[in-house]
């Protein structure tokens, strides 16, 4: 067996050559200047990625924990917010605000469905005191492989002084994103999923409005007070001990990313999606995400009767060393889901479609070997 994996799941993702190569530079002093150097030139890029001109703030922890910092430097314990809600993070960003006191209401609209603007509009038009503070959301919610339409709710609140912020933890390169020309107060991402580079890093974007916010925010908070982390930014260090090693992974991939141009690598996670997608439907299985809110980054997958999911991923990781994301909450016994996001290439989706295909059959699913592949081939070969 290859020591070899093929990691078709939502992060952590592959990572390209040259970010392998930059982990094993040697270490530099994070309170010197050679780290500096490093930090200006990661958040000049992420500010390109993001398309900002606001501060971006880099901690060192999961994406989950920029999720809490996002919550705890701008919301007060008693503040009102609208938490939306199309799955498991979702929910996630619900319990954050529970735990710190926020009144927060939460919209929770069906798993495997994108939010309706409408819905989440009409609550703001109602709030006529402007007793609301935040509207949170995702942009992408892995557990269903849906995205959202945030772009209609920035622009559609109009004066309603609410923040708006994001999960962008999974989006960020996989999605299109306009951080300033949506109106995107916070905006949230980590380093493992479409920016390419190990687990340990986070970043934050944060408006001038929202900084002027944080400013009068007394919720309580040490390690994750971005305000400190701001000054420290100044001068290029980070308050704690920042992930040195993770930061020299971020500077490739960035610097890759920036090289390709971020609208042609959102593109080609488009691309991947829909192969996929054409290759699934191939197949003959049920894909859980509409086509006009489909995840560029993971698809969600419904199973036929009497296959579970690990029925499928044992034998995908035993036999071909190919590693795919069972479901999650209500879908964790009925869906499967295969990423494709960050560092791969086509041939990575057609391998990993033809196994599928192998490991449904010997389960009983009644299908002709190639099926799959060729429907995604076809796609494919009318994309290119």
């Amino acid at each position: 067996m290859s020591d070899f994996q093929y990691f078709m799941i939502p992060g952590p993702t592959q990572l390209p050559p040259d970010v392998l190569g930059a982990l094993s530079a040697p270490m530099v002093n994070h309170r010197g200047p050679e780290f500096k150097e490093i930090m200006d030139k990661i958040h000049s890029n992420l500010q390109t990625i993001y398309k900002t001109k606001n501060d971006i703030i880099t901690l060192t922890c999961s994406g989950s924990g920029a999720l809490e910092a996002s919550i705890v430097n701008f919301l007060n314990k008693g503040d009102k917010a609208l938490v939306i809600s199309i799955g498991n993070f979702g929910q996630r960003y619900f319990t954050i605000c529970q735990k710190y006191g926020i009144d927060a209401e939460l919209i929770d609209f069906a798993w495997g469905e994108a939010l309706d603007p409408e819905i989440v509009l009409a609550k703001l038009a109602a709030d006529t005191k402007h007793e609301i503070k935040a509207v949170i959301m995702q942009h992408n919610e892995t557990s269903t492989g849906v995205y959202n339409n945030i772009k209609a709710i920035a622009e559609g609140k109009k004066d309603h002084p609410a923040l708006t912020i994001v999960d962008a933890v999974s989006s960020l390169g996989a999605c299109p994103l306009e951080t300033d020309a949506w109106g995107l107060d916070i905006v949230v991402s980590a380093s493992q999923k479409a920016l390419m580079a190990p687990p340990g890093l986070a970043f934050i974007s944060v408006s001038e409005r929202a900084w002027k916010i944080a400013e009068s925010c007394t919720n309580n908070r040490f390690y994750f007070d971005l305000l400190n982390a701001r000054e420290f930014k100044k001068i290029g260090q980070t308050p704690f001990t920042p992930s040195v090693t993770v930061a020299y992974g971020v500077l490739a991939a960035t610097e890759r990313i920036v090289k390709q141009g971020i609208d042609n690598y959102v593109a080609e996670h488009f691309l991947r999606r829909d192969v996929v997608r054409a290759g699934i439907r191939g197949l003959g299985l049920q894909l859980l995400a509409d086509d006009d809110c489909a995840s560029p980054a993971v698809t969600t997958i419904l199973l036929p009767e009497g296959i579970k999911p690990e029925d499928i991923r044992e034998p995908m990781r035993t036999k071909f060393n190919i590693i795919i994301a069972g479901g999650m909450g209500k879908y964790k016994d009925t869906t499967i889901r295969i990423g494709h996001i960050g560092f791969m290439n086509m041939g990575d989706i057609l391998v990993t479609l033809a196994c599928l295909e192998m490991v449904l059959k010997q389960n009983g699913y009644e299908l002709e070997l190639g099926c799959g592949v060729a429907a995604a081939q076809k796609l494919l070969m009318e994309k290119l």
